[in-house]
């Protein structure tokens, strides 16, 4: 995936957990447009780790003049957005992929519904300067278990199609509610944990919606674990994955070719035959069927584990 070194412009704190980040060319070019829902990957080279992790774009789509993301910091994590919070700062210079939308607008809609929990709102505000722009019926819900941990709420325009419900404050998202009430044509985008995801999905089955107009997102940070090994059929090579390290990060630094788009799970590109499973594969991904799953025979190295005796890859 093409990428371009460019320059920290803004660091702006949005609540305790969530900071703004934007990012310039160094020479004031413009950079590439982009649609609603699209994100970048950041490169972080992290105590001899390249970590590469994707960001839902939140600025402007048709601002040339920068890209801007939002980051939670999860301590619990493997230390992606830890390095963000903690060792970037104003000035630097920073490895950032072009613009890819796994999450755009159905434009045939009549109408967009967007729900959003948490940091899940981030591709929204994008969206909704689209929508905006093109003057499209649409309506967000957003919710939030504090004000506080809401830090989409700085962000997002005042209108009365925006609506923020605060579970600390009585205000619980009534689902039923939302879709109950649409006109046809109406299509739903969720992002956010994913529950929301799988209540969003169950609601909209009891009450007949089509599957093909509710659109979600999720992209999963790579789960730590355990170390194992991986061997590659074609070399006999085995390659080592440390327990706060992805199967995709350690086939990287051993210099093993493999694509990918979204880092996170959803895309499918980094989808992997199996050449010998002796043990368990962990998925995490958003991708392979029940059934691939079970069969052992594929994984999604970027989000997915192993353990068990032996792992055998088709690379």
């Amino acid at each position: 995936m093409t990428s371009r070194l460019l320059r920290v412009s803004a660091i702006e704190t949005l609540s305790p957990l969530v900071t703004r980040f934007r990012f310039e060319d160094p020479e004031g070019a413009l950079l590439p447009l982009f649609s609603g829902g699209a994100h970048v990957v950041v490169e972080m080279p992290d105590a001899g780790v390249l970590r590469r992790n994707a960001y839902s774009l939140i600025s402007d789509p048709m601002d040339g003049s920068g890209y801007e993301i939002a980051v939670r910091r999860e301590d619990g994590g493997r230390g992606g957005s830890r390095f963000m919070h903690t060792k970037v700062a104003l000035g630097d210079l920073m490895r950032i992929s072009a613009p890819v939308n796994l999450f755009s607008l159905d434009l045939r809609a009549k109408k967009h519904v967007m729900i959003a929990g948490g940091i899940g709102i981030t591709p929204f505000l994008a969206q909704l300067k689209q929508l905006a722009r093109l003057q499209m019926p649409f309506e967000l819900h957003y919710a939030a278990r504090s004000r506080a941990e809401a830090a989409g709420l700085a962000l997002l325009p005042a209108s009365p199609q925006v609506h923020v419900h605060v579970s600390e404050e009585g205000n619980r998202m009534d689902l039923g509610a939302i879709l109950g009430s649409q006109p046809l044509g109406t299509h739903v985008y969720t992002c956010g944990p994913e529950g929301l995801i799988e209540a969003v999905a169950e609601t909209g089955a009891r009450l007949g919606w089509p599957k093909t107009v509710l659109h979600s997102e999720v992209f999963m940070a790579p789960p730590p674990g355990a170390p194992f090994d991986v061997t590659l059929a074609k070399t006999g090579k085995v390659v080592t994955v440390g327990p706060h390290q992805s199967l995709l990060e350690a086939l990287e630094q051993a210099e093993v070719e493999v694509e990918w788009m979204c880092r996170g799970g959803a895309c499918g590109r980094c989808e992997t035959g199996v050449h010998a499973c002796h043990g368990t594969i962990e998925h995490h991904d958003h991708w392979l069927s029940d059934d691939e799953r079970a069969s052992q025979t594929k994984i999604m190295p970027c989000v997915s584990r192993f353990t068990g005796e032996t792992l055998v890859l088709d690379l």
